[in-house]
């Protein structure tokens, strides 16, 4: 498997984008006094121990190589030993910052990827990006391209500008130009630099250190580096948890306070949604109330309807087609109310729902069905004309409703020949009820806009008073 699509299901299964650093590190005096044998066996007691703890809490695990290197071949045996202790299930990262030309490159992967075993590494792009060819050539394999680092002389070059950009932004467009995915190291304790890659490369993963010991907090780095979909990022935390107390409990602790990011995150993002969504569809409203107006297709004075009784208003959405921006108007109220349904192909109601059934065809790029009413009896006899199959889901597509008996006769139609018909839409609702007629024949309505709120909407923008108001609202819920 991808090694990104592997980070990604250990982070989805056990929620937490943890990055835990293994790195024993011993001072010059230590190892003269405990030897490097002594400083290795230490080493790997320590590494064993957070593993243990920790292993519930870890999205992966990323020990430095030079802190094993240190310790010559005793110290890479303790690596090799830690590694072999890492639970399967979790990606290991070694941290090694290699980079240099071809062959050399070629030497360093098969070092790490073949006889560490390691799922991904890091590496300098300093000497251009033909350095990182052996690596990627690994299948199933990860890297992780040095672009903001988190000591304090980082921008000595990554700031330098190449192209109006800092240089790290520039190691972001070129990676983003290769064609393997690779990840991004970019600090942890830097909030600007988080910000701007993350902005530069929405989806790229970010391996993200400098966190406790270097100033950086892991709930910031989370807020301004994860992607929309709350990954994309691995936090990496080493000394915070290696000298803890009790590194189980930081390592929790860690987790949680992330998990906490992520919810107040995500909170605030489906408020602002939710915000922008009200604000489109209060504007989208009233574009279709000035097309209804403008196109005559709502008229005030006094109507004979088909009932016999008289009617201060009237509407006639078959007048839509005389306005093309009208109708692109229609398709995108059709579109939103579609968003909320599952089905194949729309089933337009002749004679008005045909037109609108086509723009809103376009508009959701869905096909477009239609029954026949009243049945064709020559040629070829279709009830249904159309391309569709028996068994899918046909959304039932009219004007308005103000009751179900022209709907219930496409339905029956449309059922006959084998399609679901579940959910109808329409542009306007009027009464009661044509929404009960659907519920009894087992098709949920979803309606644009219901005339009470039309008339509001007419109330607000001045085209009618608020006697008028009142009347167009007695008349309707009398009626």
């Amino acid at each position: 498997m991808d090694f990104f699509a592997r980070i990604g299901q250990r982070i989805k299964r056990m929620d937490t984008v943890l990055c835990i650093g293994l790195d024993p590190a011993f001072s010059k005096a230590d190892i003269e006094k405990q030897g490097k044998t002594g400083c290795a066996r230490i080493a790997l007691e320590r590494n064993l121990r957070i593993i243990e703890a920790t292993s519930p809490y870890a999205a992966a695990f990323k020990p430095n190589i030079a802190f094993y290197e240190a310790l010559g071949e005793p110290g890479m045996a303790t690596l090799r030993e830690t590694l072999h202790s890492i639970p399967d299930d979790i990606p290991v990262i070694i941290d090694a910052k290699r980079g240099d030309i071809s062959n050399t490159a070629e030497a360093y992967a098969q070092a790490l990827f073949g006889e560490l075993g390691a799922d991904a590494v890091t590496l300098s792009p300093y000497m251009g990006l033909d350095t990182l060819e052996p690596f990627l050539q690994w299948e199933g394999r990860g890297i992780f391209v040095l672009c903001r680092t988190s000591n304090p002389g980082a921008g000595f070059l990554q700031d330098i500008a190449v192209n109006d950009r800092p240089l790290y932004l520039e190691v972001v467009k070129q990676c983003a130009a290769l064609p393997n995915e690779v990840g991004l190291v970019v600090a942890g304790n830097d909030l600007e630099a988080l910000r701007s890659v993350r902005q530069a490369a929405p989806s790229a993963w970010f391996l993200s250190p400098g966190i406790g010991a270097q100033g950086g907090q892991a709930d910031q780095a989370f807020a301004l580096g994860a992607r929309d979909d709350g990954r994309g990022i691995l936090v990496v935390v080493a000394r915070a948890i290696a000298d803890a107390p009790a590194p189980s409990e930081a390592a929790r602790g860690l987790r949680d306070v992330m998990r906490r990011a992520r919810d107040v995150r995500t909170t605030a993002e489906k408020a602002l949604r939710a915000d922008i969504e009200h604000k489109e569809l209060s504007a989208l409203k009233r574009d279709f109330v000035h097309a209804l107006l403008s196109t005559g297709c709502f008229r005030l004075g006094e109507f004979i309807l088909k009932s016999g009784k008289k009617s201060p208003f009237y509407i006639d959405l078959r007048r839509l087609v005389a306005d093309p921006q009208a109708m692109k108007i229609a398709g995108r109220a059709y579109a939103l109310l579609a968003s909320e349904c599952r089905y194949d192909s729309i089933a337009g109601i002749p004679a008005a729902g045909l037109p609108l059934a086509t723009v809103a065809s376009l508009e959701t790029q869905k096909p477009m069905i239609w029954p026949r009413m009243p049945v064709k009896e020559h040629g070829t006899g279709n009830r249904i004309e159309g391309s569709y199959a028996a068994g899918e889901c046909a959304l039932l597509l009219d004007d308005l409703i103000t009751t179900g008996a022209s709907k219930i006769e496409a339905i029956d139609i449309l059922r006959s020949e084998g399609l679901r018909v579940d959910d109808l839409v329409v542009l306007i609702e009027r009464g009661k009820e044509g929404r009960l007629d659907m519920e009894r024949a087992g098709v949920r309505l979803h309606a644009f806009m219901h005339v009470l709120e039309l008339f509001d909407v007419l109330r607000q923008s001045g085209e009618i008073d608020e006697q008028q108001y009142r009347k167009l609202v007695e008349f309707t819920t009398n009626t």
